[in-house]
């Protein structure tokens, strides 16, 4: 019992951590996006000086998903949940570790470009 405890507190903890680290790729993104510079603080994209051409932000990186899915991987598109629960079913809850990546990094792209 001890153990089961010991390794459902560690998955707490990496999984916290995960988080954390798309956390701060949103942010990093979004101020790569909006503000061309490299941070990972959060700032509303309103005080960005891109003026009209904000409006393009949202499309390039709704672009740069798109290749990530049409080269990358094709299992990076949808929300995920469905992805998961077929991992779960059909491939013994084996993900591909490219997907692992793409996915996560996709994510954190479309909304840090604020798609």
């Amino acid at each position: 019992m001890v153990l089961v405890s010991a390794l459902a507190a560690v998955i707490g903890v990496l999984s916290a951590l995960i988080a954390y680290v798309l956390y701060n790729l949103i942010g990093f993104f979004t101020n790569i996006a909006f503000f061309h510079r490299l941070s990972w603080t959060f700032q509303s994209p309103r005080y960005s000086s891109l003026g009209w051409w904000i409006i393009l932000v949202p499309v390039v990186g709704g672009l740069i998903v798109g290749f990530m899915a049409k080269y990358g991987s094709s299992k990076i598109r949808g929300h995920g949940i469905p992805e998961a629960m077929e991992a779960v079913l059909i491939n013994r809850s084996r993900i591909d570790p490219k997907v692992a990546i793409l996915k996560p990094l996709s994510a954190a792209i479309a909304i840090g470009t604020g798609g």
